[in-house]
């Protein structure tokens, strides 16, 4: 097995899932899915990374300062927690997104970790050929970050078992995972999960 692949666990936020501020429709069903991925990534020794929506009270991003969505994921609130079923190992590299106030950041490659370090510079640091992508949402943040780990010369894979979207228009997430697969990404499940 390679030691160049990585796993992208995308915004399984309590804001996200079914009763949050912004909920995906069965978001939370990705949960036991993503856990069977991150147990077999942890066992493999390859590094995970868990990316959250980390949003200011007064951001652009919002409906009431000129955005698309309601108040979510505001850093420190209970809603920007991570969903408490999901089992994050002790090591994971835990990537911050959306935090200027002037910018959407959906892809997950605009996020950076705890010293401020942008996710392209750490995963280059750890080696990494191929992105492994679940979460939430598929015709968003999972395409955006797919799009972009694509675009700065990463091999992208997605978890097609462990993405919902939130289908603001009926059919966005079948689109979305249309527009990944014709840029080149990979689509797999678990059963089907190879490493390169």
């Amino acid at each position: 097995m390679t030691k160049k692949s990585a796993l992208l666990v995308v915004d399984i936020q309590i804001d996200f899932c079914p009763g949050g501020a912004l909920s995906v429709p069965r978001g939370d069903e990705v949960v036991p899915v993503l856990n069977r991925y991150i147990e077999r990534f942890h066992k493999e020794g390859l590094p995970i990374f868990a990316t959250r929506d980390w949003h200011p009270e007064k951001t652009s991003h919002f409906k009431a300062f000129g955005g698309i969505w309601p108040v979510h994921c505001v850093q420190g609130s209970k809603g920007a927690q991570f969903h408490p079923a999901l089992m994050l190992p002790d090591d994971v590299i835990i990537i911050s997104k959306g935090m200027d106030p002037t910018r959407d950041d959906y892809s997950a490659l605009h996020g950076a970790d705890a010293n401020g370090t942008p996710l392209p510079e750490v995963l280059r640091k750890l080696g990494i050929h191929r992105i492994f992508i679940g979460g939430l949402t598929t015709d968003y943040c999972v395409k955006e970050s797919s799009l972009e780990g694509l675009r700065q010369g990463f091999a992208v894979t997605v978890l097609t078992d462990a993405v919902r979207g939130v289908d603001l228009k009926p059919g966005d997430s079948e689109r979305a995972l249309a527009e990944i697969k014709a840029a080149g990404a990979e689509t797999t499940t678990f059963e089907t999960l190879r490493f390169d």
